[in-house]
């Protein structure tokens, strides 16, 4: 019971003497949260901002991961999304829902249970193949949120002519992701050719004083493109997240 047309079906069901008052009751007895011990489960969270909430598999025990993602799952989210997931992790949750999907190099696994309508235009590109397990994350988190998403990968400054193939889908986004480390020159190229937000999410990917995404991150917000917004580094998550509540605002009719 996390969204509100389930709430507003159920009040519905009520009013019609379709289901008694008590059961409504046990129904939303899971709101706002699932208390587990060792964690708070934002039951309400899809509820009040129309996105569950994402389990970061990072720092947790894999007992602990599985034991959130049944909870957010029996609760009746929408999508159930568990980040940051070490292999044994991954096997364990897909053992508990049989049905979820598992992307490795994103380090992801999910289940979807009910699909979003479809709307606005995400592009994600990045800079190079090594920035795909980000590029990955930021994909899968924007299409659970109901985004039509295309990717471009490999297509940094080191060979800018590559750059021309993504122009088209540039020209349709409502919103560009651009993933890059090393220098992270990529998010101001695009910040200066895009009409819509660009979101610049710089990676840990390079050598010596690339400093672990921290060169990328400063490039990113020294930008000269005012289009341009940056989260921190590898944060695929975050970016998936606005750029698709970007795209779905700007794609409503």
């Amino acid at each position: 019971m996390t969204s509100r047309r389930e709430i507003d079906e159920l009040l519905a069901a009520v009013a019609e003497q379709r289901i008694e008052p008590a059961a409504a009751a046990d129904a939303l007895a899971g709101l706002p949260f699932r208390d587990l011990g060792f964690a708070r489960v934002d039951t309400h969270r899809e509820l009040r901002q129309g996105a569950p909430e994402v389990v970061l598999g990072e720092g947790k025990t894999v007992e602990q991961a599985v034991a959130i993602a049944v909870a957010l799952d029996e609760a009746g989210a929408s999508s159930v999304l568990v980040t940051r997931a070490p292999g044994e992790m991954r096997d364990a949750l897909r053992t508990a829902i049989p049905d979820a999907r598992e992307h490795e190099l994103a380090r992801a696994v999910w289940v979807q249970r009910r699909e979003p309508d479809r709307r606005g235009r995400v592009l994600i590109v990045s800079a190079g193949t090594s920035d795909g397990s980000v590029v990955h994350e930021a994909r899968i988190r924007a299409e659970l949120l109901g985004a039509i998403v295309t990717v471009h990968e490999d297509v940094g400054v080191a060979g800018l002519h590559r750059l021309s193939v993504v122009l088209p889908d540039l020209e349709r986004a409502d919103c560009v992701v651009v993933v890059a480390g090393m220098d992270g020159a990529l998010a101001s190229v695009i910040g200066g050719l895009a009409a819509a937000p660009v979101i610049g999410v710089p990676t840990s990917v390079g050598y010596g004083s690339a400093d672990g995404g921290r060169t990328a991150l400063n490039a990113m917000l020294c930008s000269c493109a005012d289009g341009l917004a940056v989260v921190g580094i590898d944060d695929g998550l975050g970016a998936g997240s606005v750029a698709a509540r970007i795209a779905r605002r700007a794609a409503v009719p």
